[in-house]
C-alpha cells in the first residue's frame, strides 16, 4: 500500500489559512487532474468548511507524495506561501491513512462530534473524483469502505443519535445570545444545502420573521417558501441586514460579501445601536470579521464552534469509544482485505514456481523408477515431494502475511518475486 491521507483542519489550521485554501467546483476539477498527471497517483480531493485533504494513492514501487510537495502543489493552485501552509498539515501514512478516512466519514474527526453531514460530502468527493477518472484499485476500494464504517458507527452506536450538526451547534450558539425569538427577524444568506439544514433548526425557534435571501431569486423563494419565510433579493441585501436581528450566512462565494466599508456605510447607521448576531458559516468567510464591535455587532465564525460543541455533545461523547473500536474493526477487515488482493497473485505465482520445480525433479526420477514401484510405493514418494512443496511455502507464505498486516508487505512481496525469478 503506498496512500497518503494529506491536509490541514480546524485543529490544525486557522480560518484565516482554510479559506484561502478552499476549492471551488472548478480548482477540484482542475486539482484531480493535475494530481493525477503529477504524481501518477490515484487522487480525492475533500474539501469542507472544516478541513482541506487530499488522499493520494500511488505504486507500491513509487515513491511516496508527501506533505512538502503537496503544501508545494497548494501554493501553485491557491497563490499562498508553502512555508504558510506546511506547518499546518498533518500526513497520514498508508493503515493511518485508512483509519483517517473511515474517522471522517464516521464524523469522529469533525468538529461537531458525529456529525452526519461529512458522510455525504465525503461520498461527494470521491464520486467527483471517480467522474473525472482520478481514481483507481485503491481509492475505488478505500471509499466505499470508509461508507460502510460510517453507516455501521450511525446504526450501532449512539452517536448519531439527535440532530447535531455545524448548523445545530451554530443555533444553538444562538440560543445563549437570546432569550426569546418571538420578536426576532433571522435573515439567512445562501440557499444552498447548509442554509436549508439551518433553516430546519431555526424553525423551531418560532421567530417572528424568516429571510432568504440567493444571488438566484427563484432559489431564495424556493426556500423561503418551504420554511414560511420571505424573499428577498439579492440588490436588496443591505436592507435585510438592517431589518435582522440574527444573520446565518452560508454562501460560496470567494470573498467577503459584507466588507467592513460597506457595512459601516449602509447598514450601520441604520440600525443604531440594535444587537445584531452574525454566524458566518461560510469558508471562505462571507463577514468581514471587522464588522465585529465588541458591542452591538458580534460575528461569529465556525471556528467559534468549539464551545458550544462542548455543551452539545456530552452525551455522544458517552459512544464514542465503541465508535472507535468499531472503525478499528473496519480498519482491520480492509487491511485484510487488500492485502489479500495483492498478495494473492504472489502466493499463486510462488505456488506454481514450487510445484514447477517439484514436477521437474519428480518427472525423471519417476521415469527412472519405472517399473521398480509399486502404485502404492510411487503415490507414497508423490505424496512426500508434496509435503516438501508445502513445507517450503509455508515459511515464505507466513512471513508474507505477518509482514502485510504489519505494513511491510510491499518489500517482501517484491523480494519473494525477485528471489524466484517470478513475473
Amino acid at each position: 500500500m503506498n496512500l497518503r491521507a494529506i491536509g490541514c483542519n480546524v485543529g490544525s489550521a486557522p480560518v484565516e489559512l482554510r479559506e484561502k485554501l478552499a476549492f471551488d467546483a472548478d480548482k477540484t476539477t482542475r486539482a484531480l487532474a493535475e494530481l493525477t498527471a503529477r504524481y501518477g497517483a490515484e487522487a480525492v480531493v475533500l474539501g469542507t468548511c472544516n478541513r482541506v485533504e487530499l488522499y493520494l494513492a500511488r505504486p507500491e514501487t513509487g515513491a511516496p507524495v508527501h506533505s512538502p510537495l503537496v503544501a508545494e502543489y497548494l501554493s501553485e493552485l491557491h497563490g499562498v506561501p508553502a512555508a504558510d501552509i506546511h506547518p499546518h498539515l498533518y500526513e497520514h501514512a498508508d493503515a493511518d491513512a485508512v483509519r483517517h478516512a473511515f474517522r471522517v466519514a464516521a464524523g469522529l474527526d469533525s468538529v461537531v462530534l458525529g456529525e452526519d453531514q461529512i458522510a455525504g460530502q465525503v461520498k461527494d468527493a470521491f464520486e467527483s473524483a471517480q467522474r473525472a477518472g482520478a481514481t483507481g484499485p485503491l481509492l475505488n476500494a478505500l471509499f466505499p469502505a470508509a461508507a460502510r464504517a460510517s453507516k455501521r458507527v450511525r446504526t450501532e452506536t449512539g452517536l448519531g443519535q439527535g440532530q447535531v450538526s455545524v448548523a445545530s451547534a451554530a443555533v444553538g450558539f444562538l440560543k445563549e445570545v437570546f432569550n426569546r425569538f418571538t420578536d426576532k427577524t433571522v435573515l439567512v444568506i445562501g440557499a444552498g444545502e447548509m442554509g436549508r439544514l439551518t433553516l430546519t433548526h431555526i424553525r423551531e425557534l418560532q421567530p417572528a420573521a424568516v429571510l432568504v435571501t440567493n444571488r438566484s431569486p427563484e432559489k431564495a423563494a424556493a426556500l423561503a417558501a418551504e420554511f414560511g419565510g420571505a424573499p428577498l433579493l439579492w440588490e436588496q441585501l443591505d436592507d435585510g441586514l438592517a431589518r435582522a436581528d440574527i444573520v446565518v450566512s452560508t454562501t460560496g462565494a470567494d470573498d467577503f460579501i459584507v466588507p467592513r466599508r460597506r457595512f459601516d456605510e449602509k447598514v450601520r447607521p441604520r440600525r443604531g445601536r440594535r444587537k445584531l448576531v452574525v454566524f458566518d458559516l461560510a469558508v471562505p468567510r462571507d463577514f468581514d470579521p471587522r464588522i465585529d464591535d465588541g458591542d452591538a455587532v458580534t460575528v461569529f465564525n465556525v471556528d467559534d464552534l468549539n464551545r458550544v460543541r462542548d455543551q452539545q455533545l456530552a452525551e455522544r461523547r458517552r459512544h464514542l469509544a465503541p465508535a472507535e473500536e468499531l472503525v478499528a474493526e473496519e480498519v482491520t477487515a480492509f487491511l485484510t482485505d487488500w492485502n489479500r488482493r495483492k498478495d494473492g497473485p504472489v502466493i499463486g505465482a510462488l505456488t506454481e514456481e514450487v510445484n514447477r520445480i517439484r514436477d521437474e525433479v519428480l518427472g525423471p526420477l519417476l521415469g527412472k523408477l519405472n517399473g521398480r514401484l509399486t502404485a502404492a510405493d510411487k503415490a507414497a514418494v508423490e505424496a512426500a515431494f508434496r509435503l516438501m512443496g508445502n513445507k517450503m511455502l509455508h515459511g515464505p507464505i507466513a512471513a508474507l502475511k505477518e509482514a502485510s498486516r504489519e505494513g511491510h508487505g510491499p518489500g517482501l512481496r517484491e523480494a519473494l518475486m525477485r528471489l524466484f525469478g517470478l513475473k
